[in-house]
């Protein structure tokens, strides 16, 4: 009996069932991004601008107003959880909307003014708080009301003129055909990085594919949207490629300074709308130079 016993502890009860396999991670995308997802997004706000353009055209400075509140609110979420800097936010929502919206009546007179008055309101707001970090907090609101709301002001700019539209069309096409270019050829051929210790998927490669396809993208719009010369569309899409590429660096070095991966998560496949706004923030200015150069105000 004690034999039997002695068999029966070693003896498990019941065999243990078979682990199912894990299944197989999902192998990401050489430029680190859930193409299907980003693909997706993209669409939806390419949709979603084509509409309030070719509706009613003042629309797309709504757009514009609920993108700067929305990216503001990620910059200053972003700086609080990874540097405990404080954004004087409630003076950057209000007088980053009058940035935006003022460019209808007044143009780029009334959005400066608007800046002016928001940098003023950014220092008194943050009086009360004491002398710790007062410029800390400070320079980093002024940087946001420059970066954020004053650079898409001049997107706004681009609506007000009789060719408006074609204006906007030609900026967003040609910043989205410089980020498609780079990112395609990034992928195929990027071997050389440009930017290592900023941007390490950043290559040459993708870089002259940028320069490709946004000095096709320039030409084209620029003669057959605005019906300027093609000279004038190569200036155009080459000047976009510099600033959408500085904007993506300039986007990078800040993550890095902070230590985090994407400004939000809002977008899947993208991370923040702020991710998405810096390639177009500063090819908005030069956007607005030079078509009004070109064309006219």
């Amino acid at each position: 009996m004690a034999q039997v016993s002695e068999e029966r502890e070693r003896t498990p009860m019941s065999s243990p069932e078979p682990e199912e396999p894990a299944p197989p991670a999902r192998k990401p995308s050489r430029a680190g991004r859930d193409l299907p997802a980003a693909i997706g997004v993209g669409l939806l706000l390419g949709a979603a601008i084509l509409l309030s353009l070719l509706t009613v055209r003042y629309v797309f400075i709504g757009v514009i107003g609920l993108a700067v509140a929305v990216g503001t609110i990620e910059f200053a979420q972003a700086l609080r959880r990874a540097a405990d800097i404080k954004l004087a936010l409630i003076p950057l929502l209000v007088g980053g909307q009058a940035m935006v919206w003022l460019t209808w009546p007044f143009g780029l007179k009334g959005t400066m003014i608007a800046f002016a008055l928001t940098v003023l309101a950014c220092l008194l707001w943050r009086l009360p708080s004491g002398a710790a970090g007062y410029l800390r907090d400070t320079s980093a609101s002024v940087f946001a009301a420059a970066y954020l709301p004053l650079f898409a002001s001049f997107a706004a700019m681009l609506v007000p003129p009789h060719d408006g539209v074609g204006r906007v069309l030609t900026f967003m096409i040609g910043v989205v055909a410089s980020d498609t270019g780079g990112y395609a050829a990034g992928v195929l051929r990027g071997k050389h990085p440009m930017a290592p210790s900023i941007s390490p998927k950043k290559t040459w490669e993708g870089f002259s594919g940028s320069m490709i396809a946004g000095i096709a993208a320039g030409a084209l719009s620029v003669h057959y949207l605005l019906h300027g010369q093609f000279w004038q569309g190569v200036l155009f899409g080459a000047a976009i490629v510099l600033t959408a590429t500085l904007g993506d660096l300039v986007e990078s070095l800040i993550k890095r300074d902070l230590g985090v991966k994407d400004m939000g998560t809002m977008l899947p496949g993208h991370g923040g709308l702020m991710d998405r706004l810096d390639s177009m923030l500063p090819s908005a200015v030069v956007s607005w130079v030079l078509l009004s150069a070109f064309l006219g105000g």
